[in-house]
């Protein structure tokens, strides 16, 4: 019923960017919190970003403050993770979480995750 299905990864040199994007179908976007998480191998999954179903309000992680930009477009039904700056420790498996609220059951919808490598 619910579909999440990333893009946009790939590799990338150190100090370089990418934007990752997520659409969500099945479920009204607009109803959706997005969440945003990594995992390295033989690491645990971490969050990484989170935006609101109404879009005003967002947090990172610290280890990516001020580096990632978390944001979305509803009429595409698409969140967005704009990566600038990268390090090698930003190399991982990036996930996108689709949350719906009680209205909806709580569901809760992962992407299949998307590889980020940045590397020389």
């Amino acid at each position: 019923q619910v579909l999440v299905v990333e893009s946009g990864g790939g590799l990338v040199q150190p100090g370089g960017s990418l934007r990752l994007s997520c659409v969500a179908s099945g479920l009204p976007f607009s109803n959706a919190d997005m969440i945003w998480y990594r995992q390295a191998p033989g690491k645990e999954r971490e969050l990484v970003s989170i935006i609101t179903s109404a879009g005003g309000s967002t947090n990172y992680a610290d280890s990516v403050k001020g580096r990632f930009t978390i944001f979305r477009n509803d009429v595409k039904n698409t969140v967005y993770l704009q990566m600038n700056r990268l390090k090698p420790e930003d190399t991982a498996v990036y996930y996108c979480k689709a949350n719906y609220g009680l209205r909806y059951g709580n569901t809760v919808t992962w992407g299949q995750g998307i590889q980020v490598t940045v590397s020389s």
